[in-house]
């Protein structure tokens, strides 16, 4: 049978580990986490069933492997060391027999985006970043008619610019907004993200490196790889839609927590095709799925086994194809989610209202 395997790893210290292993979860603190994470081994987790394509039928199975370590502990570690630990959980994917290896969170952009991780293994690998870009556009085009925010008329951010995501993300919305504001760390970086954005699209660009900039935009979209949040509710416009593909994640919870008028919602999250079981639950509801994880299974119910997106050098034509193949066997957008809650029409209805109150309207 084609299969695969995705590696996940621990976002939220805590949690993530209570999902597995309850009682360790609870008792140890998040340094405890941190600093453990670099001495436990891969972990197996699950089996994965029933992904059924909605084109030619064919069934596929997986499983999820997880790499211990945490975002932080990613980060504090030389990356020889983080490219270890994550090999030796590609090798417990090689030894369940997977044709395939999706790479999740960190462990796709640790380093040099999965390419020396490839190199070391004797099965293809992906990050699913090609996937996760093409959700998180149809997610901002859908949140904004939703909310009522025309394209046309309408001001985008994308927070994060000069990132392999972000920087697709902005040639991409280039083509559907008058106004587009690229965030990052780096000014030289920027620029040449704008350089190839004006190929792509008509939108007035602005670069900066200050994150209040995003005040004035209609539509964010937040593609970070920073450990702590970086957009607090103080930044955003009255009506604004903020669309987070960051994991960790990139918006704050005081954002829905003391500003009821603009609408958080996850990027990146699909319906997969089929009565599927992952046989542990990751925080989503049955049958859903990140986009990065479902472009693995895409490539895999094709019998494409081949490193699809690997590196910070992601083209359009690689988002364009994995959407269509996407489209083709059944995968959707999911409907909305923030902070592990499902978005409501009533919800949406009551931002606007909000909104329309603060801005003075009837």
């Amino acid at each position: 049978m084609d299969n695969f395997a995705f590696v996940i790893h621990p976002i939220d210290p805590k949690r993530d580990v209570e999902r597995k292993f309850p009682l360790l979860g609870r008792l140890l603190p998040v340094s405890a986490i941190n600093f453990l994470s670099r001495f436990f081994p891969p972990i197996y987790i699950s089996h994965i069933t029933g992904i059924r394509s909605a084109a030619t039928g064919k069934e596929i199975e997986g499983w999820f492997v997880a790499c211990p370590l945490t975002p932080a502990r990613m980060m504090q570690l030389p990356t020889p060391v983080a490219y270890h630990k994550i090999v030796q959980t590609g090798h417990m994917a090689e030894k369940l027999g997977a044709r395939l290896l999706g790479l999740g969170a960190f462990t796709a952009v640790v380093g040099d985006a999965g390419v020396t991780i490839a190199s070391r293994l004797s099965i293809p690998v992906t990050t699913g970043n090609s996937y996760t870009i093409a959700v998180a556009v149809q997610a901002v085009r859908e949140a904004a008619q939703r909310m009522d925010i025309p394209l046309s008329q309408a001001t985008a951010a994308v927070v994060g610019a000069t990132g392999a995501i972000g920087r697709v993300c902005a040639q991409l919305l280039a083509t559907d907004v008058p106004q587009l504001i690229l965030v990052g760390r780096r000014m030289e970086a920027l620029e040449k993200v704008a350089e190839l954005t004006r190929q792509r699209g008509q939108a007035q660009l602005q670069t900066t490196t200050d994150i209040t900039a995003i005040h004035r935009a209609d539509l964010v979209l937040t593609v970070t790889s920073a450990i702590e949040t970086i957009i607090d509710a103080h930044h955003l416009k009255t009506g604004a839609v903020v669309c987070d593909v960051s994991r960790p994640r990139g918006v704050s919870r005081q954002v829905v927590e003391q500003r009821d008028d603009v609408l958080v919602i996850e990027g990146g999250m699909v319906d997969v095709p089929g009565d599927v079981d992952f046989g542990f639950d990751f925080g989503f509801p049955p049958k859903t799925a990140y986009a990065c994880m479902a472009e693995t299974m895409i490539l895999a119910l094709e019998g494409r086994y081949e490193s699809y997106t690997l590196g910070r050098e992601i083209t359009i034509e690689q988002v364009t194809e994995i959407e269509r193949l996407a489209e083709k066997h059944g995968f959707r957008l999911a409907g909305f989610r923030s902070f592990e809650r499902a978005v409501t029409d009533e919800y949406i209805e009551q931002i606007k209202e909000n909104a329309r109150r603060k801005r003075g309207g009837a």
